[in-house]
């Protein structure tokens, strides 16, 4: 590792694993841990428990776990000597570097946003040069954003040229390796690079801190891909990226406008929404989510209201149920077209076709998402027939089950049975009906999961199960013992690392003896940076699981007896050799029959 252990030892020894994710999580101390709800997955019920003891998190939910490291890793995407530079400076300690690889990481990270500076730099100059003169035109007159906004967000003009870029960036002293690196060029079948960028409007992605972080680019006619984004780098990573948050993050809204393109956001901010964001091309995740929730308590969506839109609209509605950002719906009504016919409208066409004023009222009429669930239910059935009437309320009654308020119930309940001139009465004995379904079938799943232990003891990882299940249980025993007091070591000379059958147990066994060996701190938080993430998670649950220290002794000799036992199981070759062993075993309290 290119961070010596020593300082790792001294960092895990300084921190406190509830000060680390409290900055992120808010927790409440339940017993002897702290709870909360996990910011890696949605949930109503806090599933995420905190260790202070252990120095170890751990979600029941999701199965992530792991030490301070592991969670700002996680939480900041960051790899794992980034995370450690991260908490020493939060400890004011200095990282030492040591061996010849230490910092590539963070080298190659800052020859990469110098680059991206350079580059947009580049692109924005070109809007004043002839080779960009129709991306200019396009900016002005297509798409009427001021000159203040196209500065603003730093809009650009990649030249309808195989190498401008390339050249240009030459002459600052960048190779192709760099420009491969940033996702600028593309490698040639020849050997040759190109650009990437060509006769398109280039859009800089500028993070939080202000770093230029990629690029996302448009075409000005119908050809494809409409929209082109900096590949997958070292920092541009599409599924944690919002475009517009470096501005929306100041504002004064109470609430933050999601749209589906990046031509959205500009619009908006210059029509005076500075709350607006946008994904990079690809749908709401979860990481998204967890960045929306730094900064706002309420979410409006506005995409497309075409098919498409509607459908990212149900998923979003969807992902962001349990999170603690409430979500609103802005449906965009249909445009009309020359033929008479109504069509999709997007956020850009509104604004430019109807103004701020016009849109404002919009955001004031947005639905929550039972509404606008509910509003689709509707727009489905013809209400003047009486077995559409019994349809919708039937479906209706589904969405209303979900909720998780009484209330909420209630309300919506009395509106649908108005809506079809039902009793509200009958709709909300049909929603209990479905409530009870619904437990009935979580009672069910719940009971057949019960009903297979050997699996439920087993990792969720598919490479990481065990191929003996009663060594593999009491090697987790043996190493939630060693962890309660590293002095156990001494009792298990004649236990080795190669008696275990699960070689993630039996590698987290050495590396702990060893430390033990040496005098250093025997930790789960110890063993960060050596196993991946999956290993982390399984390592976690093991030790999160309850060993109480006056029945440790106890634990521990059944759990060294058993992995002995089944050891040995695997070297018998003879029926002789089974019948010595089994006549051994019986003479074993607690391991007869």
């Amino acid at each position: 590792m290119a961070i010596p252990e020593s300082f790792l030892d001294d960092l895990n020894g300084r921190l406190n694993i509830v000060d680390v994710v409290s900055a992120y999580v808010p927790l409440t101390k339940k017993g002897g841990n702290y709870w909360g709800l996990c910011p890696f997955h949605h949930e109503k019920t806090p599933s995420f428990s905190v260790n202070e003891s252990k120095q170890i998190f751990h979600c029941f939910g999701c199965g992530k776990g792991g030490g301070a490291i592991r969670f700002v890793m996680e939480m900041d995407g960051l790899p794992f000597p980034e995370a450690v530079r991260k908490l020493a400076e939060r400890e004011g300690m200095q990282v030492p570097d040591d061996g010849p690889g230490s910092g590539a990481w963070r080298e190659k990270r800052r020859r990469i946003l110098e680059l991206n500076k350079e580059a947009a730099r580049f692109y924005r100059s070109m809007l004043s040069d002839p080779r960009g003169a129709a991306v200019a035109s396009y900016i002005r007159d297509k798409r009427r954003i001021s000159p203040k906004f196209s500065a603003r967000f730093g809009l650009g003009a990649a030249p309808d040229a195989w190498d401008s870029l390339i050249a240009a960036m030459r002459d600052k002293g960048y190779g192709k390796s760099d420009l491969i690196d940033a996702g600028l060029a593309v490698a040639g079948k020849n050997g040759g690079v190109y650009d990437k960028y060509r006769n398109r409007l280039m859009l800089p992605v500028i993070d939080v801190r202000g770093d230029v972080i990629g690029f996302t680019s448009r075409v000005m006619d119908d050809s494809t891909p409409k929209y082109l984004n900096t590949p997958e780098t070292a920092i541009f990573k599409k599924r944690s990226i919002l475009y517009g948050l470096n501005y929306a993050k100041n504002t004064k809204r109470p609430n933050f406008i999601l749209v589906e393109g990046n031509i959205d956001v500009i619009t908006l901010h210059q029509a005076g929404f500075d709350n607006t964001v946008a994904t990079m091309g690809t749908a709401l995740t979860e990481e998204h989510i967890r960045l929306l929730g730094r900064y706002t308590r309420e979410l409006v969506l506005c995409y497309d209201n075409d098919a498409a839109g509607e459908d990212a609209t149900q998923r979003a509605i969807a992902l962001l149920k349990n999170s603690e950002v409430a979500v609103k719906v802005l449906r965009l009504p249909k445009k009309q077209l020359p033929d008479g016919t109504l069509g999709k409208q997007d956020a850009d066409d509104y604004i430019k076709n109807f103004g701020p004023g016009a849109f404002e009222g919009l955001m004031d009429q947005s639905a929550n998402s039972a509404e606008y669930r509910l509003g689709l239910v509707r727009a489905r059935f013809d209400l003047d027939r009486d077995d559409q009437r019994a349809a919708y309320l039937q479906a209706a009654a589904e969405v209303i089950a979900g909720l998780p308020s009484p209330v909420e119930r209630d309300v919506y309940a009395g509106r649908c049975a108005e809506t079809a001139r039902a009793s509200k009465e009958a709709v909300l004995q049909e929603v209990n009906r479905l409530r009870k379904r619904d437990r009935r079938q979580a009672r069910r799943q719940e009971e057949r999961e019960n009903l297979a232990p050997a699996r439920q003891r087993q990792p969720q990882s598919r490479d990481l199960r065990y191929q003996n299940v009663p060594s593999a249980l009491a090697e987790e025993g043996v190493l939630r013992v060693v962890l309660l007091d590293g002095e156990y070591f001494r009792q298990l000379e004649d236990l080795p690392p190669e008696r275990f059958s699960s070689p993630l147990i039996g590698g987290a066994y050495a590396q702990l003896r060893q430390r033990w060996s040496e005098g250093r701190s025997v930790s789960l938080a110890a063993l960060e940076g050596r196993f991946t993430p999956e290993e982390m998670d399984q390592l976690t649950a093991i030790v999160q699981q309850p060993q109480a220290r006056n029945t440790a002794q106890e634990a521990l000799e059944d759990c060294k007896r058993i992995i002995l036992a089944e050891h040995r199981k695997g070297d018998i070759k003879s029926p002789e050799e089974l019948m010595e062993l089994r006549q051994a075993l019986k003479k074993k309290k607690g391991f007869g029959g």
